[in-house]
């Protein structure tokens, strides 16, 4: 008889198997309550099917939908192969290709037989799906050979899945899920026990949209299905309520209202600023500057094209250069005739990151331990080679300007300032109305550096947190274990917004790599030469994208500081048109950022055009206000309306004008 199994659950009972157990049969021995719960199983912290047999003894937590995020995980993945077992049922032909679950969702990829699907199709695909929600239909799992995977998809005319299936590793069993008896995809799973698991009602088709095989725009086009899927109805109506809302905030909508900015296929990835979106980003530039020069920063600015060699030695050319914008060191070819560049020039590239310029500043005279910590800053424009389906709006661009800086500091000195980059971020952040949550990106799998230098950096970041008092449950404080940057450790800063959303923006790096492999030193107290340690560290992260989450934070209506045009005077009839003059000029004098409209409009038709650029103030002037040198004063979202004489108006404004900083 086989030895029994030992299965530690997570109240420290132990419970004997027999071999070939399931983790279905602990949930069934312990109660039909729990038997019915149950979605999937960690053994030994890997998340498994709970038809996965025990092999050796282990500990066992069992899942249910109250874990939530391993639960959404799971349904999410099984709403994407739901998807694709239902297109292809309604569309004979379909080839299928990849699904993976999202941060709120899945999509499934599809190369169709005949036209490529459209939005109007998605009614009909989510029938089926709840068909086979509806069925009930088990979801199990089998080991299959590479052999056997290429010769399945191939019969089966599924060249997508074929081409991938050879480039697996043939010296190990490979899984595919059988949806009931009649369907399978290739998969590593996890996956729920059945199709019945989900909620039927708690997933929505959102959109179609066109994607390159493998993301690469050299191979087909394919038709990608995204959809959202939740726990639970009530789940997904939270969802779609936040999703309306988000859709009324969207930053690309409301730059092109308020005339803001604006991209186009010109310069892929590359943002036109109008005069009242480069206002805002005036604004925040001073703000930061104030900040910065206030923490003891020095400002620096450096080359946007450094040669090749330059990030060869840095790493970033190893490393990084599928997302560099490389350049030939020669002068192009100008006749007719011929190619324009010779192919056999050096290369150079436009900078992605600031880090490496920054050494070689710090490079530049012989350093002392007495100089440091040096914190060298710089309003940094870069540029990364996105793909152009990866590209949106001011979030995901191409050319971006960082407020980056960089202290090279001493050993003895790295929790000091990491802890005080977290005060300043904290305080930027409360500046803004944000709260946030703070995360710690731990070691990648490929990385540069010793084990040791890695063990050094992380306590550093954890120890600084915890001095700042933000290593708490109110902050978020959590650890990410595989999430740093190749060259170091990272703290996260993650922005919540006015509708729940979070934003991963700011971050402080601690990084030994860099100044190692770029010959950085100084001389220390002994009169040696030293490595400093860099932190990299940034607040806004990019201005672009800062601007984008304020103006879908505040649907626009910007803090009056941020606002591009702070005031608008609004004449009632033509008489005032003299005093709205002589009124916008006192504004302007006063540093007010102001306009007047003396159309021959209705004056509700000015409040109501004027509240759709999101102006905080408007004045309203009639021939009453101008005898009596007052003004109405209408606040942006607010139905009343005051009069004040227009020196206390010019007061108040100017109050509400100023940065948050400078109150």
């Amino acid at each position: 008889m086989s030895e029994l199994l030992k299965i530690t659950l997570p109240d420290g009972s132990v419970r004997e198997v027999a071999p070939g157990s399931t983790p279905a049969d602990i949930a069934a021995a312990i109660g039909p309550g729990l038997a019915k719960a149950a979605l999937a199983a960690k053994v030994d912290g890997e998340l498994v099917d709970l038809s996965r047999p025990f092999t050796a003894d282990a500990a066992l937590a069992l899942v249910t939908a109250k874990d939530e995020a391993e639960a959404l995980e799971l349904a999410r993945h099984d709403f994407a192969h739901i998807l694709a077992e239902a297109v292809q049922a309604l569309f004979p032909g379909t080839q299928i290709t990849f699904g993976p679950s999202t941060d709120d969702g899945f999509y499934y990829d599809f190369a169709p037989a005949e036209r490529p699907f459209t939005e109007e199709d998605l009614p009909a695909i989510e029938a089926q799906m709840r068909k086979i929600i509806g069925a009930n239909k088990p979801l199990r799992r089998e080991e299959w050979s590479r052999e056997q995977l290429i010769s399945r998809w191939k019969q089966q005319g599924e060249s997508f899945k074929a081409e991938w299936a050879a480039e697996l590793p043939g010296d190990e069993p490979l899984t595919v899920y059988w949806s009931g008896d009649d369907w399978l995809d290739m998969c590593r799973g996890p996956h729920l026990p059945s199709t019945g698991k989900l909620d039927p009602n708690a997933f929505k088709l959102t959109r179609v949209s066109g994607a390159y095989w493998r993301g690469d725009q050299n191979n087909a086009m394919l038709s990608r299905i995204y959809g959202t899927g939740w726990l639970n109805k009530k789940q997904l109506d939270a969802h779609m309520t936040r999703l309306e809302e988000a859709a009324k905030r969207d930053h690309r909508k409301l730059g092109n209202e308020m005339d803001l900015f604006h991209l186009q296929a010109e310069a892929h990835g590359s943002v036109f600023w109008h005069p009242k979106g480069y206002l805002i980003w005036r604004e925040l530039e001073a703000y930061m500057r104030r900040a910065i020069d206030g923490a003891g920063y020095r400002e620096v600015k450096t080359p946007q094209v450094m040669d090749a060699r330059q990030w060869e030695q840095s790493g970033h050319w190893g490393k990084y250069r599928e997302n560099m914008f490389v350049i030939p060191d020669e002068v192009p070819n100008v006749d007719d005739e011929g190619p324009v560049i010779s192919g056999e020039a050096d290369w150079m590239a436009l900078k992605p990151m600031n880090c490496p310029a920054h050494v070689l500043i710090f490079r530049q005279g012989l350093k002392s331990y007495r100089d440091l910590p040096m914190r060298l800053y710089e309003n940094g424009c870069c540029h990364r080679n996105e793909p152009h389906g990866a590209l949106h709006g001011l979030m995901r661009v191409r050319q971006f300007t960082q407020d980056d800086a960089h202290i090279f500091c001493r050993e003895d000195q790295i929790v000091d300032e990491v802890q005080a980059f977290c005060e300043l971020a904290d305080r930027v952040y409360k500046h803004f109305g944000f709260t946030y949550s703070i995360k710690l990106a731990l070691r990648p799998e490929k990385r540069f550096g010793t084990e040791e230098m890695w063990d050094m950096a992380e306590s550093e970041l954890r120890a600084a947190v915890v001095r700042a008092g933000l290593a708490t449950e109110e902050y978020g404080w959590e650890e990410l274990p595989g999430e740093g940057a190749f060259y170091a450790p990272k703290l996260e800063w993650h922005l919540t917004d006015a509708i729940g959303r979070t934003w991963q923006v700011g971050t402080i790096q601690s990084d030994r790599v860099l100044p190692e492999r770029l010959d950085a030193n100084y001389v220390g107290e002994d009169g040696e030469k030293h490595r400093p340690v860099m932190l990299h560290r940034a607040i806004f992260g990019s201005y672009e994208r800062f601007i984008g989450i304020l103006i879908e934070h505040f649907a626009g209506r910007l803090p009056v500081w941020l606002a591009p045009v702070q005031a608008v005077v609004a004449t009632i009839v033509s008489d005032a048109d003299d005093y709205a003059s002589e009124a916008l000029a006192k504004l302007k004098a006063a540093g007010i950022r102001a306009e007047s409209d003396l159309r021959n409009e209705k004056i509700n038709y000015k409040v109501r055009e004027h509240s759709l650029q999101k102006v905080p103030y408007l004045l309203v002037v009639g021939k009453r206000e101008a005898e009596e040198g007052t003004v109405a004063i209408r606040i942006l979202g607010e139905q009343h309306q005051k009069v004040m004489p227009l020196d206390e108006a010019i007061v108040l404004l100017r109050g509400e004008g100023l940065a948050p900083d400078l109150k």
